[in-house]
């Protein structure tokens, strides 16, 4: 089966966030199982300067106004997964981030820059340029692809099949009419939303399949709280939409393994975890103490991850004589917040404002606890990663939160199927009390570490998610397992 896999990140060559990791990991998963995948992003200046062997292929026909385009073909740094770059100079080669400027503002030509990059995967997968490679399946993900399905759809004649992946219904890509492009034949479709032209809703809409990246997200998400006013368009598609769990590339995240740590750990033998604590408070300047138990906050920092409460919450934290490591970026407010609380509470409090990879890494493996809440959460890996580390995850009862992390009660250590802490109210107060239960339980060294243990050995490699992305592709196309490819839980050769 030949599948193209459109996305507007992918690490390591460009990263924002988790939809980067699952569009590595994912794509990566897939190929072990046979799959002959390829992946399309924009050729950002970050990216292309990684791309191994890079090969222009074609020159892309002038589409929108736009006629700098060619597709560019190579290797991901640090794998043997192909990727296919598009490449713009107008619209992709310039300073600044992904979708946004120095200063944080949307890129004003957001709408045009991803219609073009859905225009150039369509017409791939349509054979529509001078590249012989045409896919079974394009598999498109969030409102930066959300056009690739419905120009897809509308194509008369033999087409591939589609699936529409939703990582966040939050972020719906809703530009003002005159900010889109003449999309042509697709200018008369049903995406319009509030007045507005919704790359979201037409993913939603017009795609074969769309699936979700957690059980329970799918189902919240169906519900107005969540849905965002794209909650019928969601119910409209029936039994055509699903919730699929995303996993985690243990080839990057595993502490046995992992390039950026200073000491390396398993689940039988964590005493490179101690050592990993012992460099991060010295990395952070924070006291170099190993009873004192050290938190650990890497996400957004943003309302929707309750990073608002962790202001709240540090009175609380100091009185218990932890630790708090912050790493992050996003509203503007929260950030000059944490700094200036950084600035006032040295011994206590350590933040980071800005993403660093490498120390993201360490902070999984040298923190004790993870605090990881949301008020909503569609999957969320920062849990999945503190897990595989041993840093127990603090977190809501909320999407893919529900789904990964087991609450630590009297049921669940007799079972012993606990791995974290769970909560309830989106509060501070609702976090605290399941921190203040996180630090008991470090308090009783014999429990703790029988639920790091259960934590460390649950399993969220890709290998499962894959196969069932492999299933839904399979049950659209029709195509039956070739020679080649194997079913989930078999070996493939590299």
């Amino acid at each position: 089966m030949r599948l193209m896999f459109v996305t507007s990140e992918a690490y390591p060559l460009a990263k924002t966030g988790g939809l980067a990791d699952v569009s590595r990991a994912l794509p990566a998963a897939l190929q072990r199982q046979g799959t002959d995948v390829r992946v399309m992003m924009p050729a950002y200046p970050r990216a292309m300067v990684q791309l191994r062997d890079p090969k222009i292929v074609a020159q892309l026909d002038p589409a929108f106004g736009i006629d700098d385009g060619l597709l560019i073909a190579g290797m991901f740094p640090d794998c043997d997964l192909p990727v296919f770059m598009v490449s713009s100079t107008t619209l992709f080669g310039r300073a600044g981030g992904l979708y946004q400027d120095n200063v944080g503002n949307d890129w004003a030509d957001n709408a045009l820059r991803f219609a073009f990059l859905s225009k150039v995967a369509a017409d791939l997968a349509l054979g529509q340029t001078p590249v012989s490679w045409q896919p079974d399946v394009v598999h498109a993900n969030d409102w930066h692809t959300g056009l690739l399905p419905l120009f897809i759809a509308q194509h008369e004649g033999p087409r591939p099949q589609t699936v529409f992946t939703t990582h966040n219904m939050a972020f719906q890509g809703n530009f003002a009419r005159e900010q889109v492009p003449d999309l042509g034949t697709a200018a008369g479709a049903d995406f319009e939303f509030y007045g507005k032209i919704s790359y979201l809703k037409a993913g939603l809409r017009y795609a074969d399949r769309v699936t979700t990246v957690s059980p329970t997200y799918a189902r919240e998400i169906l519900s107005p709280e969540c849905g965002f006013g794209l909650e019928g368009v969601l119910a409209a598609r029936g039994s055509d939409f699903s919730g699929i769990l995303n996993g985690i590339d243990e080839t990057i995240w595993n502490p046995a393994t992992d390039r950026f740590l200073p000491a390396h750990y398993g689940a039988r033998d964590t005493t490179g975890k101690h050592v990993c604590k012992r460099e991060l408070q010295r990395e952070l300047e924070l006291p170099i103490a190993p009873d004192v138990p050290l938190i650990g906050f890497v996400s957004r920092l943003t309302e929707q991850k309750m990073a608002d409460t962790l202001i709240e919450a540090l009175p609380w934290i100091a009185a218990r004589g932890a630790q708090l490591a912050v790493i992050g970026e996003g509203d503007h407010v929260i950030e000059a917040a944490l700094a200036a609380a950084s600035d006032k509470n040295p011994t206590i409090l350590a933040a980071t404002i800005g993403y660093d990879e490498a120390l993201a890494h360490k902070l999984h493996a040298g923190s004790d606890i993870l605090l990881a809440p949301a008020r909503f959460e569609p999957c969320g890996l920062t849990q999945l990663y503190a897990l595989r580390y041993g840093t127990l995850p603090v977190v809501r009862n909320t999407g893919g939160l529900a789904d990964t992390v087991v609450d630590t009660n009297n049921l669940s250590l007799c079972a012993r199927t606990a791995s974290g802490f769970v909560f309830n109210d989106p509060t501070s107060d609702g976090m605290v009390t399941a921190l203040s239960r996180a630090l008991a339980l470090y308090r009783d060294p014999l429990h703790w570490q029988l639920v790091q243990l259960q934590a460390m050995t649950r399993e969220f490699g890709w290998d499962r998610s894959a196969g069932i992305y492999m299933e839904l592709y399979r049950e659209i196309t029709g195509v039956a397992p070739g020679r080649d490819e194997k079913l989930e839980g078999d070996e493939v050769a590299a």
